[in-house]
């Protein structure tokens, strides 16, 4: 069976702002980037074999501040588009809203399209040889990749994950 570590990306700059990003490219704020230092150091004796990440900025830097405080190489951090931020569509920028019904939204990635990418995902991760891995990506998809592991575990219930928090999922 293998560990799976997940974690979310460190406090971008939009984060900071109190606005949606979504898909929006947003880069670490410097608190961020301390976060992200931290959150290394909890996991430099955690055995850490292979680091995926989202490609999106503020969840690719994260996974790099962490490689480097663990002596794991760099280019060797594997970017998967199955882990970016779910699309939120008109609300990308917007001024964030905490328990909003996000699939009532033009554009927004319907929760089912996010899981579903999540299963994708975990497939993915499953193929990869080795036994111990760290996922950074975001919040939303560390929420639906929670579901698909654990099933009667309700997406819709799972709260937001702190930026550069580190969770077990397996």
């Amino acid at each position: 069976m293998k560990q799976l570590y997940f974690m979310r990306h460190g406090l971008s700059e939009m984060n900071k702002q109190g606005l949606f990003s979504g898909q929006t490219d947003t880069p670490l704020a410097k608190e961020g980037r301390k976060q992200c230092l931290k959150a290394g150091l909890s996991l430099k004796n955690a055995g850490i074999e292979v680091i995926v990440s989202s490609p999106m900025k503020r969840a690719y830097d994260s996974a790099l501040i962490v490689a480097e405080v663990i002596n794991y190489p760099k280019d060797a951090v594997i970017l998967s588009q199955l882990f970016t931020e779910r699309n939120l569509g008109s609300l990308e920028g917007s001024s964030y809203v905490k328990g909003l019904a996000l699939n009532n939204f033009d554009g927004v990635e319907h929760s089912t399209n996010l899981i579903d990418r999540a299963k994708e995902g975990l497939a993915f991760l499953n193929s990869i040889e080795a036994d111990i891995v760290l996922v950074v990506s975001h919040s939303a998809m560390g929420r639906a990749l929670k579901h698909t592991i654990d099933p009667s575990v309700d997406f819709s219930q799972i709260g937001t994950f702190n930026n550069a928090e580190v969770i077990r999922l397996i």
